[in-house]
């Protein structure tokens, strides 16, 4: 494992090791050879002149004694996580349930969509009336209808008026389409919603 540098404050100490961003490449031998790190900012590993060296990737982790790079979740990985988990949490509480045995493969479109969506800066409808996303897998379609839900004052209270709640809902209905077909799934209308699969 050559050139590696330490740099100073861009280490974090986990358990005693160094932790942080680092930059590999793959090796002859099918390993991984890291090229420079510990970095303590991903932003900070992309500019590194090491991140021009043909393919070069980006990894978060710790250094063991033996000089082994060990992936480990970064600190941006379980922020994210933690977000898409409360966006999960949104779905009506009872959305897995329909879900037969044979039906793993739509509870993890409907968890690859929320992150798609989430991803875009979109967030679940929480029926609390602000809004969001309403998304509801739906088996027999063999997908997940997807659809928008503006603010109350617009959707029930209609305080600019009946064209402006269908315009604004037609609008947000196609941008979400949008968003999702260019995530590379399936996306057909159906209602005023749209029924997301998995395309191919």
């Amino acid at each position: 494992m050559s050139g590696v540098s330490a740099r100073s404050g861009g280490e974090v100490l986990a358990g005693g090791r160094r932790q942080g961003w680092w930059l590999v490449v793959d090796a002859e031998d099918g390993a991984e050879e890291v090229v420079a790190g510990p970095f303590a900012e991903r932003a900070e590993a992309g500019w590194a002149p090491a991140a021009l060296e043909p393919g070069a990737a980006l990894v978060h982790g710790f250094r063991r004694a033996d000089g082994v790079l060990a992936r480990r979740p970064s600190p941006e990985d379980g922020a994210w996580l933690a977000h898409l988990g409360r966006q999960l949490d949104l779905l009506p509480a009872d959305w897995d349930t329909v879900l037969s045995d044979e039906d793993d493969a739509l509870g993890t479109l409907v968890v690859e969509v929320t992150a798609a969506l989430c991803e875009a800066g979109l967030a679940l409808d929480d029926a609390s009336g602000t809004g969001g996303v309403c998304l509801l897998p739906e088996p027999g379609l063999g997908g997940a209808v997807v659809s928008w839900r503006q603010h109350d004052r617009v959707s029930l209270d209609q305080v600019h008026g009946a064209d402006a709640d269908a315009l604004g809902q037609l609008v947000m209905n196609r941008t979400l389409a949008g968003v999702l077909a260019a995530r590379g799934f399936a996306v057909d209308p159906v209602g005023g919603a749209h029924l997301v699969r998995r395309s191919g």
